[in-house]
């Protein structure tokens, strides 16, 4: 094991933890990674948004801020008369929640993940009130003042930027490679290449470490209420896809009555106004996301009988890619698809800008087949 990967799993198991912040640090990244897995193949140091990796912890601490039975992440101070948040950022989180489910109803665990996605995907957080997005974005805000603590105690001994150094804007990281969608005076942390490197080769037992001590984490704080298989359960929900492609269907319906012709990817099978279903190339069980360069019209009985929450292999995904540049060349017909399909590849991808639809689907296919191996998903052929 190497001298980065033996440092992340120092900090999961034996850093000494005021609270679960290290813990949900260490995740946020590996997802960063995750999600762009070939952004750093030639060894360099990545300048990762702060607000990034906050959107994640909306995500892993939603199901613990229920207002009605919170389960708490740290210890309470007493002030005074009343007793101390244990998370600087839980009020701005719980209102969020709330909002959520005013709107919604009851919530599952796995909503922050689905909230996450659907508020990255600017055509998508358009549907959403004012309201709500102004509490996503204040939660997201008081999240990314708490990052800073474990970005800054994170590894031996307590010394304070040990193995991450001080965020800075993006701008000052100079010779690294910004995750997509970075402006240039964000705020973000730096992490080599070589824990880059790390994240990426062991991301399944990164996040399976993870997930196994801060389970451990909560059920040894008093105050949390939750065993170890609660907390297992709740920081491993995943959402479905509960969110109607109806918007995606239509736009791909009138091209269709204009004339353009799309093929199933994965069969090359002609398709018909109606006679398709829209795929998620990547499943939304692996990696939760609506962006246009995933949702693809494809064999409906095929999507549903044979590829379903599976991936495909090296081979099929080398006969897919011409097929998928042609169904971006098609999107391109559309002034709504096209604006939706540049502004989602643009935060996805690192890529010149105005990039064809063969460039788009060569990185889709790259970012495909990284997430399969580093997910370990099943293939289909």
């Amino acid at each position: 094991m190497s001298l980065a990967a033996q440092v992340v799993g120092s900090i999961l198991k034996h850093d000494r933890k005021v609270n679960s912040y290290k813990l949900a640090l260490i995740r946020s990244i590996n997802d960063v990674v995750l999600s762009y897995p070939d952004l750093a193949d030639g060894g360099k140091d990545v300048a990762v948004p702060v607000r990034r990796l906050a959107q994640y912890w909306v995500a892993y601490y939603w199901p613990f801020t229920d207002r009605r039975n919170p389960i708490f992440q740290g210890p309470r101070a007493a002030r005074g008369a009343t007793l101390a948040n244990d998370m600087a950022f839980r009020p701005a989180l719980t209102n969020l929640k709330d909002l959520w489910e005013d709107r919604f109803g009851a919530s599952r665990p796995s909503d922050g993940f689905l909230l996450v996605a659907e508020l990255r995907v600017a055509r998508i957080a358009r549907s959403y009130p004012p309201e709500l997005r102004r509490s996503f974005r204040a939660a997201v805000s008081a999240i990314s003042k708490a990052v800073e603590q474990p970005i800054r105690y994170a590894g031996p001994g307590g010394t304070k930027h040990a193995v991450f150094p001080p965020p800075q804007p993006a701008a000052a990281w100079p010779g690294s490679v910004r995750v997509p969608g970075t402006s240039s005076d964000e705020a973000s942390v730096l992490v080599s290449g070589e824990l880059w490197a790390a994240f990426r080769d062991l991301s399944l037992w990164i996040e399976a470490l993870c997930v196994h001590e801060w389970s451990l984490f909560t059920e040894g704080l008093s105050s949390s209420g939750a065993d170890r298989g609660l907390a297992y359960s709740l920081l491993t929900s995943r959402p479905d896809n509960r969110r109607p492609l109806t918007w995606e269907r239509n736009q791909v319906d009138l091209l269709m009555r204009e004339g353009r012709e799309f093929v199933c990817p994965w069969t090359e099978k002609r398709l018909g106004a109606g006679r398709y279903a829209i795929d998620h190339i990547v499943p939304v069980s692996v990696y939760p996301t609506n962006e246009l360069w995933n949702l693809v019209p494809s064999d409906e009985r095929f999507n549903s009988h044979v590829k379903r929450a599976r991936m495909p292999t090296t081979a099929r995904m080398a006969e897919a890619t011409p097929r998928l540049a042609r169904t971006y060349e098609a999107y391109a017909a559309s002034l709504s698809l096209r604006g939706a399909l540049d502004s989602d590849v643009g935060e996805r991808f690192a890529l010149p800008p105005a990039s064809g639809p063969e460039a788009i689907a060569r990185a889709v296919a790259r970012t495909t087949l990284a997430i399969a191996d580093a997910r370990s998903v099943e293939r289909f052929w």
